[in-house]
């Protein structure tokens, strides 16, 4: 039987993000403020591991990070299948999956330039999921429709 290998270490405190579409490993840092410029904690990312599920998937830990239900959401525009482990003292404490939501309240912004959302008037985006896969979202004012190639610009 063949010997498993540890690609990634573990982490002491943190979360890991596991179960990313293939290839957007570096989308979810990005929406994350992840720039490997900072003095934070160790960022692993892993790309095109093999996955039970998907096939292929990418994964992205972070050390002495935990995020806030904005960036859960935000990633499950662009990894619907990951799922989120909390990890403390090296234990996984917390294991959920993403779920985006049905609506979508300022996470993201329309891309109709002539969006009321998008004046000077204080309004808040919101978006309809009309599909999760492919992804496609319906603003509430304009009813543009957005798929995942307009959302990935945003980020």
């Amino acid at each position: 039987m063949p010997k498993k290998t540890l690609y990634v270490a573990k982490i002491r405190n943190g979360t890991v993000i596991d179960h990313i579409t293939a290839g957007h490993a570096m989308d979810v840092a990005k929406i994350l403020g992840i720039a490997g410029r900072t003095n934070g904690g160790i960022v692993t990312i892993a790309m095109n591991v093999a996955s039970k599920k998907l096939g292929k998937k990418d994964m992205v830990k972070i050390e002495g990070r935990e995020l806030n239900p904005d960036e859960v959401d935000k990633i499950a525009l662009l990894a619907p299948h990951a799922s989120i482990n909390i990890i403390r003292n090296y234990e996984v404490i917390e294991k959920k999956e993403v779920k985006l939501p049905r609506v979508l309240k300022g996470i993201i912004k329309c891309a109709n330039p002539a969006c009321i959302s998008n004046s000077d008037e204080p309004v808040q985006p919101k978006f309809y999921v009309e599909s999760e896969e492919p992804l496609s979202v319906k603003c509430h004012y304009c009813g543009y429709i957005m798929e995942k190639q307009d959302i990935l610009k945003q980020f």
